[in-house]
Order: C-alpha cells, then structure tokens, then sequence
C-alpha cells in the first residue's frame, strides 16, 4: 500500500495493517484532538477538570495541577505560566511534551506555590488547575501514557464502508498486538520537517548549518510572512534585519535571533537560547527518524514485531506493562527464554536509539541498521555532541511494537461542518512515548498529511 512522501521523508515507510483506510481529516476544529494524561498512580488531568470546591490535600512543597491548553507550544505554556506567577521556570516540572494543535491537559508540579497564587493566574487558551500537594514533583516516570478521543472528519465514504474498513484496520491491530512504535508526525514537524534534519547537523558538528536550516529554510505549507522572512534571511544573511521581520509567532526563532544579531557568528550561543529539552530534541529527532528506518526495514522484511529474533533488543515490562531500563538481547543460550518471557508480556522486542551507549542490533535486525547507519554516514559515537554537550544524546532502546488500550469506535455520523460526508470517533489508550497519528495512518491511510490535518 502506498505511503506518502512525507511519511517517508520521516522514515516511515510501511503500514502494518492490510486495509484501506477511511481518509477524512483530523484537527478540522482544535476539540477534535483531545489529549489527557494519565499517571501510573492512575490520576488522569482531564480536559474538563474543575477547580470549584477544591480543597488541600496531601502534603509536601510540590503542588501539582492540571494544565489545560488549547493552541500553546508546552514549553511556552510553562514559559507563560512561570511569568505569571513571577517563579523561575526551573520551579515547574511536566513529564510530557503534549501537542501543540490540540486541546491536552497534562500533570506539572509547581515548587513552594500557594494553590491561592495558582487561582489568580489568567492566560489566553490556558487554564491550571490545583489538584495536591506532593513530596515529589513531576518527571517522566510518573506517566502511564494519554487518552485520545479523536475526530476524523471529511470522510467521503458511507458510513457501512467506514465501518467495515475501521473494523478490519482494527482487527488486523489486534492480530498483531498493537502498531509499529514509529515517531510521529509531530516529533519531526509536518509542516517544516526538519527536526531531524538539524539534528543531523549537530552529530556532523556543523553548528551553523543546524542554525540555518532551523531559521532560514522556509517550507510551502507555513505561513506566508513566515516563509518570506526565511526565504530572505537565507539570500542576506542579516541576522538584525532577519529580527525585524520575522512574525512574533516564531519565538524560538526570535530568541536564536536576537543573539545572532549581536553575535553574528556565535551558532551554539544561539541554540542556548533555546529551552535546554529542546536543544536535545533536535539530536533526538535524528535518532528518532534513524529508528523509524530500522522498523520500517524490518517490517518490509516480513520479520515480526512481536517474536524476537537472534541479536534483537529486548526490553522488561514492569508491573503496569511499561518499559523499564532493563534489557536483553537474545542470543542462541537465552532465545527460548526470551520467547516466553515475550509470550507471558514480561518482554517486548526493542530496537535501539542510537548512540554512544547504545550500538547497534545484532543478527538480522543488526544488518539491517549497520547499512542504514553506513548509508547516513554516521556512527553511534557522532550523537555524542562535544561543543554542545547538553544536546548529547546518549542512546537507549525503544520497543519495537506499540500496543493500542481501549481502542473503540465510539460513532460514525453524517459531519455537519461538512455537508455530505460523514465523520468517525476514535477513542484509545497509548503508552507514554507513543503517537496518536502512529495510529490514526493505520485508519485513514493519508496521502497528503497536510490536507489531512497531520
């Protein structure tokens, strides 16, 4: 089955389920992605969370809340809300990066604030939420993973075919024990795609070249005075006049710029701008689309997802089916055992981020990798990052196959923002560091993503 241009761009290039999808769109209206966090303690922030009533409870100097956020960028919503709240931002911790075109609630922990300073903070498209106190602040290992309740709109086809196709997109998900553990779309841009692309620059220790493909290379999809301002920093290289230009919206942008226009040569100074997660991201986006390869190349292959093969990565599963630190690799002494341990979901197969810590795969999934990594012409130690190293990317390994909880169609109905076609709902659960849109191209199966919404 086809897959579009983009998607491969990103290194995906395989679908796991055999049906046709239903096309149609998501993100027509910004409620049609709704994203909330769950935590393994099973606390869920949802959208709809309430702070009527509340009283303390718990203890502890953290306060955690619901942030609720329609349209901000997570680190910017944090950026906002630390304002506001005249703290520095090193006082407020999240454990997920949450969508930027959606409305998500998540979990942040506030250091030493009162719930009262929490009830006068008023920002546009923000709402937080005190929920309690706690001994601990916020960190990735808290989350279980997100719930997704998704509108696909648009959709051409009757609503018997909808069904029919989404049944058999869900049988075949089922059939195999989830989807392929991709990045999505997000991790890279949709519209400019190029988070990995400047990571890739960063591992070749071309500082400058990051920072122009980060400013300067400007897509058809953006914002017209976006692209404009791109297009002409790329033709002057005027960093000053490049400041006066570009839209407010662009505010990372913004920030690399006001230092490159005092300091016109200093391209690490100007990363440093940037919030210090987002600094790594880009190396990790080069990772991430490196993994992407290594899984669609396997799937091509016809080699399973869920049965490990000699050499593969394997991961521990803890209590709550979450991958741990702990892991494998199966060789010809412990293969059958970690069959089992597969079987029983104590295990799963992973595959590596890679890095200074972690080399490639062995076997089949090791052949696989050495020649994409020798056709990039990059090593695992080139994602160690000397001139910058906060953007060190040290490796770890990612399960290859991402199970789908509570995966339901929750109602196919004639779309009334547009007329004659029809619309499908989708609930369901992931993992944290898994993608909506991993599974949402399993069921529409789009071939332009911008049109699509993605």
């Amino acid at each position: 089955m086809q897959v579009p241009p983009l998607e491969k761009e990103l290194g995906m290039k395989t679908y796991v389920t055999q049906s046709p999808g239903v096309g149609g769109r998501i993100r027509q209206l910004l409620d049609d992605f709704v994203v909330e966090e769950l935590l393994v303690d099973g606390s869920l922030a949802e959208v709809s969370a309430q702070v009527e009533g509340w009283e303390p409870a718990g203890m502890g100097n953290y306060l955690i809340c619901v942030l609720v956020k329609r349209r901000w960028d997570t680190f910017l919503a944090v950026r906002e809300v630390a304002q506001r709240l005249r703290i520095s931002q090193k006082r407020i911790r999240f454990a997920g990066i949450k969508d930027t075109k959606a409305l998500t609630a998540q979990h942040i922990s506030l250091q030493n604030v009162s719930s009262d300073s929490v009830a006068g903070v008023n920002i546009k498209d923000i709402r937080l939420y005190p929920q309690r106190f706690s001994k601990e602040r916020m960190y990735s290992q808290l989350i279980k993973g997100n719930r997704f309740h998704i509108t696909v709109r648009g959709i051409d086809h009757s609503a018997s075919v909808i069904e029919e196709r989404a049944k058999s997109v869900q049988d075949d998900i089922e059939r195999v024990g989830g989807v392929p553990n991709f990045f999505g779309h997000q991790r890279f841009g949709t519209i400019r795609p190029n988070t990995h692309q400047i990571g890739k620059h960063l591992t070749r220790g071309d500082a400058e070249k990051a920072a122009m493909v980060f400013l300067a290379e400007p897509s058809v999809h953006e914002h017209p005075e976006a692209r404009e301002a791109r297009q002409q920093l790329q033709d002057t290289l005027d960093f000053g006049e490049a400041l006066e230009r570009f839209p407010r919206f662009l505010r990372y942008e913004r920030f690399m710029l006001r230092h490159l226009s005092r300091y016109p040569s200093d391209y690490v100074g100007a990363f440093r701008t940037l919030p210090r997660r987002l600094r790594k991201l880009f190396v990790q986006g080069y990772q991430s689309y490196l993994f992407n390869r290594f899984l669609s190349e396997r799937i091509r292959r016809g080699i399973p997802l869920n049965e490990p093969q000699l050499g593969d990565y394997t991961i521990k599963l803890d209590e709550h089916g979450l991958p741990t630190e702990e892991y494998d690799q199966a060789t010809e002494i412990n293969i059958q055992a970690i069959e089992q341990s597969v079987k029983e979901g104590k295990m799963c197969v992973a595959a590596p981020l890679v890095g200074p810590n972690h080399p490639p795969s062995k076997g089949a999934q090791g052949e696989i990798e050495q020649k994409i990594l020798e056709a990039e012409n990059v090593t695992p130690q080139k994602f160690n990052i000397p001139f910058m190293p906060e953007a060190t990317a040290e490796g770890r390994v990612r399960a290859i196959l991402n199970p789908v909880w509570n995966l339901v169609q929750e109602e196919i109905v004639e779309d009334k923002e547009n007329p004659g076609k029809q619309m499908m709902k989708l609930g369901f659960t992931l993992n944290r560091g898994s993608y909506a849109t991993v599974v949402l191209r399993e069921f529409m199966k789009p071939q332009d993503l911008i049109e699509a919404g993605y």
